[in-house]
């Protein structure tokens, strides 16, 4: 699901803020992409990219279902919490902490 070529460096990993309600980071969305994956982090967030559209929350949709795969947890554990009509989002999940959040963008 990631590309593999690159990681995150220690201050990277800041990225991932734990809270009693789960673990938020920004993300960066690139819509209408060949494939979905995470290509790194671009300032301070991750970025993505995604084969949908950006039309009628596809997009969004995508982000919820690849994140949900990628992390081994089900969709409703997954919230955008900012941004749903742009490509910089901040995104929450519940049940996972920072480090199994990390450790699963890069493998």
């Amino acid at each position: 699901m990631t590309n593999g070529k690159w990681r995150m460096t220690n201050e990277q990993m800041g990225i991932f803020k734990e809270s009693s309600e789960g673990t938020s980071f920004a993300v960066k969305v690139i819509p209408r992409a060949h494939k979905n994956q995470i290509v790194g982090v671009e300032g301070d967030a991750l970025k993505i990219r995604l084969t949908a559209p950006p039309v009628e929350g596809k997009a969004n949709d995508a982000l919820i279902e690849f994140l949900a795969e990628l992390l081994g947890v089900r969709r409703a554990q997954i919230e955008i919490l900012t941004g749903r009509a742009s490509r910089h989002k901040v995104v929450r999940v519940r049940g996972v902490t920072a480090q199994q959040i990390q450790k699963a963008c890069q493998s």
